[in-house]
């Protein structure tokens, strides 16, 4: 398998056991997306999946315009849950009721978007959002919204596993070389991912660590 299908075979695989592993009431509690409960970033990863399966049938042509960094959009302006999409994802959620529906529409739809992962050839072009990438460089940009989606996942279940180590080390060089920022190395990979996603503020000691550059926080990929 292709490394960069492989990396986004075990995150994807990871964050979806970890949905797998959820009791009921855990759907109910906050998550680390602001204005979404767990239920509701479940229901986007379900959309997340549905988009991969429609990119990757979506072959392209022409020379890529972007590549598995410039894939992202930086602002820095955190969401607020008040975007339209946002919102319907909400009441796509709600719609569910029971949440074993939720998370078997999940396992379903994902368990197709692996399979899609690993059967495509990275040198493929694709098409998506008016962008054309190879299906390697999409691939790989995933890991990173995997990896920030699992750690949204587990923010207020701490019973619950968080992302594989080598996904967390892939997303963190990919968030360094999207925003051109280096953080510091007594960073782990999980604090630099949620501090300089704005997903918690930094302690005093991490604001002195990180100097100039908590004043360009936080980088808010879209």
């Amino acid at each position: 398998m292709d490394r960069t299908a492989d990396l986004f075979t075990r995150t994807w695989s990871a964050l979806r056991a970890a949905v797998a592993g959820l009791a009921d009431a855990d759907f109910a509690a906050p998550s680390g997306c602001a204005g979404w409960l767990v239920r509701d970033l479940v229901c986007h990863l379900v959309v997340d999946a549905q988009d991969v399966l429609i990119t990757l049938a979506t072959p392209a042509e022409g020379e890529p315009t972007r590549d598995a960094l410039g894939y992202w959009e930086v602002s820095s302006t955190p969401p607020t849950g008040d975007d339209p999409l946002d919102a319907l994802t909400v009441r796509l959620a709600a719609a569910y009721q029971d949440p074993r529906l939720l998370a078997f529409h999940l396992d379903d739809v994902g368990s197709a978007a692996g399979r899609a992962a690993r059967l495509a050839d990275p040198a493929l072009r694709v098409g998506t959002q008016g962008q054309v990438l190879t299906a390697g460089d999409y691939l790989s940009a995933y890991v990173l919204e995997w990896t920030l989606h699992h750690l949204d996942l587990v923010a207020h279940l701490p019973g619950t596993a968080g992302p594989p180590a080598e996904g967390a080390a892939r997303a963190r060089e990919m968030l360094e070389g999207i925003t051109g920022a280096g953080f510091p190395a007594a960073f782990s990979d999980t604090d630099a991912l949620l501090v300089g996603t704005g997903r918690r503020a930094p302690t005093e000691e991490e604001r002195a660590a990180l100097g100039s550059l908590a004043d360009r926080l936080p980088f808010v990929l879209g």
